[in-house]
């Protein structure tokens, strides 16, 4: 399956046909239910329609900007491509490209009609991932005001930030949670992540971060082992990861306060909240991996 479809009413076939086409994208003919059919399998539609019907067709189905496809409607008369979702997340880009075809983007997201780039746009052309969502409107607002400094920090280093700074890190799919215990090696680090991984059949270049509570900022043994794997480890504080619920509760609450650690971190940091592999104890290393 192609990750971009083009729906269309069947009196305009055959333009919608040339778009797929161009796009190398799937094709099919509007019927009752559609979206609900192909929404969460495609990360780009395209629907040759009016907006009212596109609108109609996806509003019970949105979730969160950062899942959802983003959706860009053609006008039946193949004039107009207008992103009315997810312009920041691939459908400016999207309608700027069938404008080889003769099809002018009509593009509303302030920052683009500013002729700037926002946060997302540039974290997607970059090829990374901004970790810390809510940062971006006031990023944006700030791009906007034309005041918004970009720095490229190296590691190993530690960044203290505020909420209004986004955090942008390279692509993955997958959040890896750890939790160990007091000094622990890097060889136990890395000898469980690399059995957890193989167990669930993900490559170390698929992951996006590795997420633990703040309570082990000084514990080396994790920190020499995730810089070993040039990965991104992310200490999180306990608001964050006591938000999200575990499927597998631990005894840390007890302890530190905290419903689970490995688990509720990496849910915390995840996208699609989908679990790959709840935790699983490796000696003294916990270990769990989210989508």
């Amino acid at each position: 399956m192609k990750d971009t479809i083009v729906i269309s009413l069947e009196a305009f076939k055959e333009g919608s046909q040339r778009i797929a086409d161009a796009l190398n994208a799937d094709y099919a003919c509007y019927k009752k239910d559609i979206f609900k059919e192909i929404f969460y399998d495609y990360k780009k539609i395209i629907a040759v329609m009016s907006a009212g019907i596109a609108v109609r067709g996806i509003s019970n189905l949105l979730r969160d900007k950062w899942t959802d496809p983003c959706v860009v409607v053609v006008s039946p008369d193949f004039k107009f491509a207008i992103p009315i979702i997810g312009g920041h997340h691939g459908g400016n880009d999207l309608a700027k490209r069938v404008s080889d075809l003769g099809i002018q983007p009509v593009i509303t997201t302030a920052t683009e009609t500013k002729g700037m780039i926002s946060v997302e746009s540039f974290a997607e052309k970059g090829g990374m991932y901004i970790l810390n969502k809510d940062s971006t409107r006031k990023v944006n607002a700030a791009v906007l005001e034309g005041r918004i400094p970009k720095y490229m920090l190296t590691g190993p280093a530690v960044a203290i930030v505020s909420p209004s700074v986004s955090i942008l890190l390279k692509k993955g799919e997958y959040i890896v949670g750890l939790g160990c215990r007091r000094g622990i090696s890097e060889d136990e680090i890395l000898s469980a992540i690399n059995e957890a991984l193989l167990m669930s059949g993900i490559n170390n270049d698929e992951i996006f971060a590795y997420a633990t509570t703040k309570l082990k900022e000084d514990e080396e043994g994790l920190i020499n082992a995730i810089n070993s794997i040039n990965g991104n480890l992310v200490f999180l504080d306990d608001n964050a990861i006591n938000s999200e619920i575990p499927l597998s509760p631990s005894r840390a609450f007890d302890k530190i306060g905290l419903y689970s650690v490995a688990e509720s971190s990496a849910l915390a940091l995840s996208k699609r909240k989908e679990i790959i592999m709840k935790k699983q104890i490796f000696g003294r290393v916990t270990v769990a991996i989210i989508r």
